[in-house]
């Protein structure tokens, strides 16, 4: 019998994106599959990374993943587990076997609940012989204020559970990476034009200045999907 091809066989080699998007992520917050469609059609290759959150995958579930992994680009699932140590581990290993890139959890869900969804993305990684999703904790919401050092102390607890890396506002990047030896991944949301609107985000930056204070990805929505062109709006973030 023959196998089922995997989404990265199905969706075939990729285009090469282009340096300055290679590491922006679109945040697809819209509500309908077809709007989410709309932004991927429009937007890939220069953009290669899609993320899907809350809002799109209730409304949409695992088909915009598909549609996406067809395309030909790859998926950060943004749900921000936050359950009972079982409960998280077993929706991240449906995460899995959809071939996420990257994935969100609480930190504040704690050790076992974080050290349980670490172990359940190895093993069913390595179950189904798919790359493994990387599993970034969020920290405090870029909606919130919070202290530095608070920040600091979730990003430790996360990183010594086992996660790859953290989310953060660009503000804290440099703080981290001055005072985290380990090597690991900064997601950075709140990203703005020079000229753009704040929204409902207390700590944003410029693609730019988040690259500097040494992101790792960049989370842009609003500034893109709002924009009359949004092709041009994406030059314009840089």
């Amino acid at each position: 019998m023959t196998r089922p091809l995997t989404p990265r066989q199905r969706r075939g080699s990729p285009k090469a994106a282009e340096p300055s998007t290679q590491k922006l992520i679109l945040a697809l917050d819209v509500d309908t599959f077809s709007k989410a469609k709309y932004f991927v059609n429009l937007l890939y290759p220069k953009i290669r990374i899609f993320k899907v959150g809350s809002q799109l995958f209730t409304g949409s579930g695992p088909k915009i993943i598909e549609f996406i992994h067809k395309k030909g680009a790859q998926v950060f699932l943004d749900l921000k587990f936050y359950d009972i140590p079982n409960t998280v581990a077993n929706a991240v290993r449906q995460a899995a076997r959809l071939e996420v890139k990257m994935l969100t959890l609480h930190i504040s869900g704690g050790e076992q609940m974080l050290k349980e969804a670490v172990k359940a993305a190895k093993s069913e990684a390595l179950r189904l012989k798919v790359k493994r999703p990387l599993l970034v904790g969020v920290t405090v919401l870029t909606s919130q204020e919070a202290s530095r050092e608070d920040i600091l102390r979730l990003a430790k607890s996360g990183l010594s559970f086992g996660l790859d890396g953290v989310v953060c506002s660009a503000q804290e990047v440099k703080f981290l990476r001055e005072n985290i030896k380990e090597k690991c991944i900064i997601v950075t949301p709140g990203i703005r034009p020079k000229t753009g609107s704040r929204d409902d985000q207390k700590r944003i930056a410029t693609a730019p200045e988040a690259l500097k204070a040494g992101s790792s990805f960049l989370v842009v929505g609003r500034p893109i999907l709002e924009a009359k062109d949004p092709q041009e709006a994406l030059k314009g973030l840089w």
